[in-house]
């Protein structure tokens, strides 16, 4: 059999890993074609670019990915797959009809829970205890096609949103380097999904972190790890200031509910008293004078709690 050929549409961490996964199976690679960096964004990730020049792979940057001339290029390349690997962007199906032998994309959740966008920050959100990874082939709509292959992984209590999609990265690549033989081979499986109302997440933005103190202990800690950096981050006002809170957790103690939460010093920690009676412990925040001295602050406090709105 001849050498299988892949148009690799690649981004991010997942990006890079799983198109190594191909390079590592002897997948040849004529076409790379990546995002170009947001320079507002803060780049904690790998380069699918900078890999792409390492080994020597052609890649592209095109302003719009479904423009006809890189229509014409992928089609004249004759893949056998397109696979879309965290790229940012919805191919369109003339790209998808170019894969001899399918398009497929990776995405980082379990699905057909959590489609659409960000699905690892959502997750948590959720407070989910699971999330994975999901290899399916691509058609019109988002996230829709048949499963290949998924591996879940856990979401512990306190993990942030960068340690578990560190543990989604992983499981793209055991799945994508596990299927591949029976893709190649066409033998791989191919499980219809069972599309349900509010399986869909949108798009997040920064003003998305916006805690409101009203809300659980759990449901403020699990926003924290959401967005916790290098993600945008949480914020709330706090005795007039601006508050980023980048790290909590949830107290085993609880107190009476009360009709408004309140920020409290004990034993040099700050602790918020949520309205559902829940205490969650703030951890690490930053204002706009730069980090802040929580425990000079728990001093303060222990004498005269702050009411949160």
């Amino acid at each position: 059999m001849s050498t299988p050929r892949a148009v690799v549409f690649a981004y991010h961490d997942v990006g890079v890993r799983c198109l190594k996964a191909l390079l590592s199976a002897g997948v040849e690679v004529p076409l790379v074609v990546t995002t170009k960096d947001d320079p507002n964004e803060t780049q904690w990730f790998a380069s699918a670019a900078v890999m792409a020049e390492e080994y020597g792979l052609p890649c592209v940057t095109p302003e719009d990915v479904n423009a006809p001339e890189l229509e014409r290029n992928v089609v004249e390349l004759r893949p056998d797959f397109v696979f879309s690997f965290y790229y940012r962007s919805m191919i369109g199906e003339p790209l998808l009809k170019a894969a001899r032998l399918g398009a497929l994309n990776i995405h980082g959740s379990m699905l057909p829970r959590y489609r659409g966008r960000a699905p690892v920050n959502w997750a948590i959100l959720k407070g989910e205890r699971e999330t994975g990874a999901t290899l399916h082939y691509m058609n019109a709509r988002a996230d829709a096609g048949d499963i290949v292959d998924q591996l879940a992984v856990p979401i512990l209590e306190n993990d942030e949103a960068r340690e578990v999609f560190n543990k989604v990265t992983v499981a793209a690549e055991i799945i994508l380097a596990r299927s591949l033989p029976g893709l190649i081979a066409g033998t791989a499986p191919r499980l219809p999904q069972q599309l349900q109302p509010g399986q869909y997440f949108g798009r997040r933005r920064p003003e998305d972190g916006r805690i409101d103190w009203n809300a659980s202990a759990g449901d403020i800690h699990n926003l924290v790890r959401a967005v916790a950096p290098p993600f945008p981050g949480a914020f709330g006002q706090v005795d007039g200031q601006r508050w980023m809170i980048h790290k909590t957790r949830v107290e085993p103690r609880t107190i009476e509910p009360s009709e408004r939460a309140r920020l409290f010093g004990a034993n040099g920690h700050c602790y918020v008293a949520c309205r559902d009676g829940g205490v969650l412990q703030i951890l690490a925040a930053v204002n706009d004078a730069g980090p802040v001295n929580l425990a000079a602050i728990a001093r303060d406090l222990q004498q005269h709690p702050v009411t949160l709105s």
